[in-house]
């Protein structure tokens, strides 16, 4: 059996600079996570609707595909096992950006076996890129880093989700989509040059099997809240978000139009971001989770309005910025919270099947959408979306009870 790698050597920087320099690797690598994430769900919806598919197709193709991250946990006992976490992401992130030059041969009007293929792909190495840098991440902070650390991690989440759907779509008018999707490939190609930067994490390898990482987990108390609760904190939004670029090209916008709103949105989303993570760690996760999960519902309201009868297309604009804005605070709690219950030893596996939770809702929600839609119109899918928020809040009492994972490992003795 091959040795484990000698642990690197702990940071010797000031508490405030190593916190500073975390939060910098954190950033980048969350950029890089949520850029093919919203290559997928923001930029292919817009390429494909402007190129004549149907709000069907749109809902189904990209919620098939997104079952990668749905399903990631089934192979995220390799990453624990095999290698090291920074090999795993610079090779996905290589990978990446070759498959999103391929994007450029597609035809948006027809769903062929490429497409299929190219977009089950890329999918799969996002999903297998996410399942290291969560594992990374959770290596990495301390617990009481974890708080604006999700912050920061959120932030550069959504920046990257904004670019996809901001920045390249304001580039297809000068440049067109082959061009745009090579762009999309170059700035995955800048992250991994980042990634080779990265220092490696104390890690604790032992020989375990492979079931052993969610054996412990499933050992954990009150894990069913725990299931119940990932799977409908973020429903609402789930369920809302495959159809927002549809109902913006619907409404008349422009992929210039499109590119600006994207703008206008970054300032919220960071805004949201930042303070969801101050808040979590200043309120504690109960507080955090409640407030803040209850702001993210309300937004739905936004695209609910601007699908009114008459409403101008500003409306579209101030929903997208509601959302994002109240998405950062929400998220930044929830991710707090699923962090919180991973222990160390079996990260990449324990996380990853906690965040394939709400996954499983995307997927499910998502993939009906567009059939809702043409049953309903856009306005009262939105208001559903809205209600669809609400069950989780029934969990909150249990979801109090449950301890993080430092926590049952301390013992009952633990502060």
């Amino acid at each position: 059996m091959t040795p484990p790698p000698t642990p690197a050597p702990p940071l010797t920087r000031s508490p405030s600079t190593a916190l500073r320099t975390k939060l910098f690797w954190i950033a980048a690598l969350y950029f890089s996570s949520g850029f093919p994430f919203g290559l997928i769900n923001y930029s292919l919806p817009v390429y494909l609707r402007t190129g004549g598919a149907s709000l069907p197709l749109i809902g189904r193709l990209v919620s098939d595909v997104g079952a990668a991250w749905t399903f990631k946990f089934l192979w995220s006992p390799l990453v624990d096992r095999i290698g090291t976490r920074k090999a795993w992401i610079l090779s996905c992130q290589v990978a990446l950006a070759a498959l999103t030059v391929g994007l450029a041969l597609t035809d948006p009007a027809r769903a062929t076996p490429y497409l299929w293929v190219l977009l089950i792909t890329l999918a799969a190495l996002s999903a297998t890129q996410d399942i290291a840098i969560d594992a990374y991440t959770i290596e990495l902070l301390d617990q009481r880093e974890m708080g604006i650390a999700n912050g920061v991690r959120v932030t550069a989440y959504r920046v990257a989700l904004l670019i996809t759907s901001g920045t390249l779509l304001s580039l297809v008018r000068p440049l067109g989509w082959s061009r745009v999707w090579v762009v999309g490939a170059a700035a995955m190609l800048i992250v991994a040059a980042i990634t080779l930067t990265l220092p490696s994490t104390r890690r604790v390898r032992r020989g375990q099997s492979i079931t052993e990482p969610l054996v412990a987990l499933f050992r954990r108390p009150m894990l069913p809240v725990v299931v119940l609760f990932a799977l409908t904190f973020k429903l609402g939004d789930l369920a809302m978000q495959p159809m927002t670029a549809p109902f913006a090209v619907d409404r008349g916008l422009t992929t210039d139009q499109l590119g600006l709103l994207g703008y206008v949105s970054i300032a919220s989303v960071i805004a949201g971001a930042l303070i969801g993570g101050v808040l979590t760690s200043r309120w504690g996760l109960f507080r955090a989770l409640w407030t803040l999960g209850l702001v993210q519902a309300v937004s739905n309201l936004g695209y609910f309005a601007a699908a009114a009868a008459g409403a101008p297309r500003s409306a579209v604009f101030a929903a997208g910025a509601l959302e994002q804005l109240t998405g950062g605070l929400g998220t930044a709690a929830f991710l707090a919270f699923l962090m919180s219950l991973c222990d160390k030893r079996y990260a990449a596996t324990q996380y990853a099947f906690l965040s394939a939770l709400f996954g499983a809702s995307r997927w499910i929600a998502g993939r009906y959408s567009g059939d809702m839609v043409q049953a309903l119109g856009y306005q009262h899918y939105f208001l559903l979306t809205f209600f669809l928020a609400f069950p989780a809040f029934a969990l909150l009492p249990f979801v109090r009870r449950v301890r993080p994972a430092a926590d049952e490992l301390a013992g009952p003795g633990a502060p």
